[in-house]
């Protein structure tokens, strides 16, 4: 007994020895490294040492990363967020976030927990595959797309990184957020990262709004849209409304499930703020998205007190809206014609793009694949990147086979989300995030006709986070 507990106490002394040298190293790191950001450039400076500081954390807990991550994924492409530094494209406070937590993790837990067999062969695979069959066609891209600086990469390589390997840190991002889910004594706290998120992207939106001093029928009409408010925030509006309509899935059912009446409350105030900013940015499919899901809610929860709860809502959002919400919702009814009700998407993009499709139906033509199509290089279509329709752009760059993977993996998704959301065991608010999580898929699914991808996409970031914690709550089921 005495020789165990001899053993066990030089194993802590080790273990936290192990700790304490770690940190040590990552503190002279951090020092040095300051150093160095502070000779080069104040602004640098900064977000590196932030960066660094963040890392020694991480090194100590992984799932301090994972917390870090949550709140910086749905920011992480505005240009309010630092995507270089120093002049290396890779070299960003997110890449050094991910790298730091995934490292921590791997010093202390089993790697399998981030690759999920669905996820790697149904999503990661085929989309990497697509970006390999895209790379030789990189000379082929139409010169206007760089001519207008819309794209940042110069070569096959860099095609290949930014259009398959980026987007993909999404998903490794929603993967330490299931190991540490995985591994939490509360696995709640992370509605609370969730929430924090929201109220970090709508306050930036409206900090972008206050200062241009935009009027709401500006930002309602299409020359609004793409005014220099939209390019100083780094992101579309259609983009924005998408992200906050799946915000206000999540957190509606988690909402009216809570019994914390402290929780009830944040999350009464973070609906608010979020359905504002959703309302600001006049996105069509953000609006479906969020009447889908309050539809969904409505299904799911249906009795004389939600019913109740509905008309109250829907009375108030009839009596408040401003009008540029009711002219942005029927742009195109009064012409007649489904072209302009669609924004020229049907004659602009879709009809001319259909042909491409049979050009390799199999397995696609590469991501991307719009950039360098006939109809774009012959004055056929609209001068744009992608399909505007997320099932076309699958088939044209994936194949109907690589359409097929996609679905079978959100199908996969779906399963879990609606199993776990009537799951007895798991707390009212765990059940209630998977509720939120599955009628946030129905919103990616059914706007993902007018817009958006299947693949990972900047505005479906926080689904992609209860994804994460979809697989972390499997991970804590026993083997049986």
């Amino acid at each position: 007994m005495a020789a165990a507990q001899s053993t066990l106490a030089r194993s802590e002394g080790a273990g936290a020895s192990y700790i304490w040298i770690l940190a040590a190293v990552g503190l002279v790191a951090f020092g040095a490294a300051s150093g160095v950001a502070i000779a080069f450039g104040e602004t640098g400076a900064f977000y590196i040492t932030l960066s660094l500081i963040l890392a020694a954390a991480i090194l100590l807990d992984f799932r301090i990363g994972a917390v870090a991550l949550t709140l910086v994924l749905p920011i992480s492409q505005t240009n309010f967020f630092p995507h270089s530094m120093f002049g290396i494209p890779a070299l960003n406070p997110f890449n050094i976030l991910v790298l730091a937590t995934l490292v921590s993790y791997a010093l202390r837990g089993r790697l399998a927990v981030l690759v999920p067999a669905p996820l790697v062969w149904l999503y990661v695979v085929p989309i990497l595959i697509a970006g390999l069959i895209g790379m030789p066609n990189f000379e082929r891209i139409f010169p206007s797309f760089f001519e207008r600086e819309t794209l940042s990469f110069t070569s096959a390589f860099g095609y290949f990184r930014d259009m398959a390997i980026r987007p993909l840190l999404i998903v490794a991002t929603a993967m330490l957020v299931a190991a540490a889910v995985a591994r939490a004594q509360r696995p709640e706290r992370f509605i609370g990262a969730i929430i924090a998120a929201v109220w970090v992207i709508a306050l930036l939106e409206l900090a972008v709004l206050a200062s241009a001093g935009v009027r709401l029928g500006a930002l309602a009409s299409v020359s609004g849209r793409d005014a220099d408010y939209y390019d100083e925030l780094g992101l579309h509006p259609n983009d924005l409304g998408r992200l906050f309509a799946v915000a206000y899935a999540l957190l509606l059912f988690v909402w009216w499930e809570t019994k914390n009446a402290v929780l009830k409350t944040v999350l009464f105030v973070t609906l608010g703020i979020a359905g504002i900013a959703l309302v600001l940015t006049f996105s069509r499919g953000g609006f479906l998205g969020a009447l889908i899901a309050s539809g969904l809610f409505l299904l799911w929860k249906f009795n004389a007190k939600t019913l109740t709860l509905a008309l109250i809502a829907a009375i108030f959002v009839l009596l408040l809206a401003p009008e540029p919400v009711y002219d942005r919702i029927t742009m195109g009814f009064d012409s007649g014609d489904m072209n302009v009700v669609s924004a020229g998407r049907i004659e602009g993009i879709w009809a001319p793009l259909l042909p491409e499709t049979l050009k390799s139906p199999i397995w696609g033509n590469g991501i991307g694949s719009v950039m360098w199509s006939d109809p774009l290089w012959n004055g056929m279509m609209l001068l744009v990147a992608h399909a505007h329709n997320a099932y076309l752009e699958a088939v044209l760059d994936m194949g109907f086979v690589g359409l097929a993977l996609l679905l079978a993996f959100y199908w996969h998704v779906w399963r879990n989300f609606r199993a776990l959301g009537a799951n007895a065991y798991l707390s009212p608010e765990m059940r209630a995030l998977f509720q939120g999580g599955a009628a946030a898929l129905v919103v990616l699914l059914v706007t993902a006709w007018t817009g958006s991808s299947l693949r990972p996409e900047m505005e479906f970031s926080l689904l992609w986070i209860a994804i994460g914690m979809m697989y972390g709550m499997l991970a804590r089921k026993p083997a049986n």
